[in-house]
């Protein structure tokens, strides 16, 4: 558990075990790093009595640095703390949550930096340096598998044997972010990629086991491995961008989900079918929580398909409007 330090400590530490009861892991974990940052600044700033002005709270707040999102997370989590102070008969400011700018702009690989990246991670050898000896047939998977349902690397990397059915093509993704399950159907081409992959890696009904083992096959490929082997491609392909702009991501791995989402919404304007109706469904096939959250799947920093970016600015401008927090 967290030891904090200002006069708060044990309400903050009461608040905490009552939190861990209800929260998802890596919700908990967020409200951790919140509740410690808090506590930090009440000893900083010389809080000695068990009373939070106006003054004390917003001076928190405009100390808070980060992505307006994330600012706006992290003052949701302390607001709950401070009613529940008022609640137990303690005085506590409870400050309005701050606006969240329309900020995020994520970066798309163009089809020849895409050709480029599968070209050389199909042809890259593993070096001394690399103890896994099966990450030249599991890094290829990994990507098309990235690429082609847009999942995210930890979905990736937790799928099991029994998760894969190549029969009818879909993969079962058992804890997904908010702790959510869903089926992902694949196209047949890349299901028949993975058939000949589980086969070469010696698979095939071994059910309990990791679809991308590591060295021991009782836990899977890391994340950090991923990430890093993905920075490699990154760099020998030549791919990257110049004078980032604030909030924009540049080139990394959790682009192909966003590829994978534009790909999908210009094919289904090609073949007739009506944005109106694809996002719903690519919403629940991603896995997201509501068409807010597919949201920024729809922004793109850059005009690679300027046919297919007024009909996207058209549909968000309709049905996402300016998001406002406060209360």
């Amino acid at each position: 558990m967290i030891r904090f330090e200002s006069i708060l400590k044990n309400e903050l530490s009461e608040f905490l075990s009552i939190r861990e009861v209800s929260l998802s892991k890596n919700a908990f974990d967020h409200d951790c790093h919140y509740l410690k940052k808090f506590d930090d600044y009440l000893v900083r700033c010389g809080c000695y009595i068990k009373e939070l002005t106006e003054d004390t709270i917003m001076g928190w707040v405009s100390s808070l640095t980060g992505k307006s999102s994330s600012i706006a997370n992290e003052v949701i989590v302390i607001r709950i703390f401070l009613s529940r102070l008022n609640s137990i008969g303690m005085q506590a400011y409870i400050p309005p949550v701050p606006k969240v700018a329309d900020d995020y702009v994520p970066y798309i690989f163009s089809d020849i930096e895409l050709d480029r990246i599968f070209i050389l991670v199909d042809n890259i050898t593993m070096t001394k340096s690399q103890p896994n000896p099966y990450i030249q047939l599991e890094y290829p998977m990994v990507l098309r598998l990235m690429y082609g349902c847009g999942l995210r690397i930890g979905e990736t990397l937790a799928l099991r044997m029994k998760d894969v059915d190549l029969d009818n093509g879909v993969l079962t993704l058992r804890h997904t972010k908010g702790d959510k399950q869903r089926l992902v159907p694949m196209h047949i081409s890349l299901v028949l990629i993975l058939r000949s992959y589980c086969m070469a890696m010696g698979l095939i009904g071994k059910t309990d086991s990791f679809l991308f083992p590591s060295t021991s096959s009782d836990t899977p490929m890391s994340t950090k491995t991923a990430l890093h082997r993905f920075e490699n491609i990154l760099k020998l392909s030549d791919i990257s961008l110049p004078g980032r702009r604030k909030h924009q991501r540049g080139p990394c791995l959790h682009c192909l989900r966003h590829v994978f989402a534009f790909k999908s919404f210009a094919k289904a304007e090609k073949d007739g079918r009506g944005i109106n109706d694809s996002v719903p469904y690519l919403s629940i096939y991603l896995g997201h929580d509501s068409l807010k959250e597919t949201e920024k799947y729809l922004k793109f920093s850059s005009e690679l398909y300027p046919e297919a970016m007024e009909l996207f600015e058209d549909y968000t401008a309709q049905i996402f409007q300016e998001v406002d927090y406060e209360e």
